[in-house]
């Protein structure tokens, strides 16, 4: 489903290159001061422009439609959506008989009996990310003096970022990266122990980012390489303050007051003008593939601040979910 959430519950509509795109978020408190221009710093984070990324230039302004009166959230669903202007669908026309490797096209051709709509990935597109980044702007007024912030540390396994795309750019190609998320200020004891655990309800809205492959939290996977008395940190005070991160903040999958770490592994963009084999589903041949139109040679580097409002939702949830624990 199109949806997220138990108490914060947001649901993402729109395509690509169709009318809009936006959110519904439903559960929001009333009495939230909020205000269009509160979204632009986030949206202008994720937008275009920076090298590597997609030539399509889009406004990205928010209207706030419904759950918002005299600069405040009402308490009823809100609803903000966002107009696509500068689409050119025909750079798609061919894609629905050559679906494009490494994207979703065919899977949702499959799925969706033909009836789903191609252009630029439609539904499945990155470009629903902006979506999330308006919902994690309201998710980050809801969390006090939590502080959330990502960056991407390398990209195509390289640490010098613009070198990196640099030389993807001048093959045609496109290249992956990977994404680090930090969250300050947590208080203990948010989340639950097995199927609502910390690292489970952000892992759960991390793989619906589009590109994203993987994570790991604290150590990550060299974990499996350490000793218990290498990875266990060692407790300094009755807060739950560790000496380490190893645990990158969640014990048990509850929060333990430490610095929540987590890393996510973004891939490359499927959508590249070097030459690719693909099934050319009307002949049942195999042909040569050059995808056409405007595309990011590293989508990475839009993605942090995606991840900053994913995590601020998975928050915002479990806080509403701590705070209605704690009463009666």
């Amino acid at each position: 489903m199109n949806s997220f959430g138990r108490l914060f519950r947001v649901q993402l509509f729109g395509e690509s290159h169709g009318a809009h795109v936006g959110a519904v978020i439903d559960g929001c408190p009333p009495g939230i001061p909020l205000s269009e221009d509160d979204f632009l710093s986030d949206l202008g984070r994720r937008k275009a422009g920076a090298r590597g990324t997609t030539p399509r230039k889009e406004d990205d302004l928010p209207q706030i439609v419904s759950g918002w009166f005299n600069g405040y959230t009402s308490g009823a669903p809100l609803c903000i959506f966002f107009a696509n202007k500068n689409v050119r669908p025909q750079d798609y026309a061919h894609l629905a008989s050559t679906p494009r490797p490494g994207h979703a096209d065919l899977a949702a051709r499959t799925r969706f009996r033909g009836f789903n709509d191609p252009r630029g990935g439609g539904h499945f597109s990155g470009r629903l990310t902006l979506s999330l980044v308006a919902a994690g702007v309201v998710a980050k007024k809801m969390l006090d003096t939590i502080t959330i912030s990502a960056r991407l540390t390398e990209a195509g396994g390289n640490t010098d970022i613009e070198a990196a795309i640099r030389e993807t750019m001048d093959a045609g190609d496109s290249i992956g990266g990977i994404v680090e998320c930090r969250a300050n200020n947590i208080p203990a004891g948010w989340g639950e122990p097995f199927f609502d655990s910390v690292e489970s309800v952000i892992s759960h809205l991390a793989f619906a980012v589009p590109a994203i492959k993987g994570i790991e939290f604290g150590s990550g996977f060299p974990a499996a390489s350490m000793k218990g008395s290498e990875h266990n940190d060692p407790i300094t005070d009755k807060t739950g303050k560790t000496a380490t991160n190893n645990a990158g903040g969640v014990s048990g999958g509850l929060t333990n007051g430490n610095e929540l770490v987590f890393r996510v592994a973004v891939k490359p963009a499927s959508s590249i003008s070097k030459p690719q084999k693909t099934l050319n589903l009307a002949s049942n041949t195999m042909e040569t593939l050059e995808v056409k139109g405007r595309h990011d040679a590293c989508i990475a580097r839009r993605v942090p601040v995606v991840i900053e409002a994913i995590t601020a939702m998975a928050l915002a949830d479990l806080r509403m979910l701590w705070l209605s624990s704690q009463t009666g």
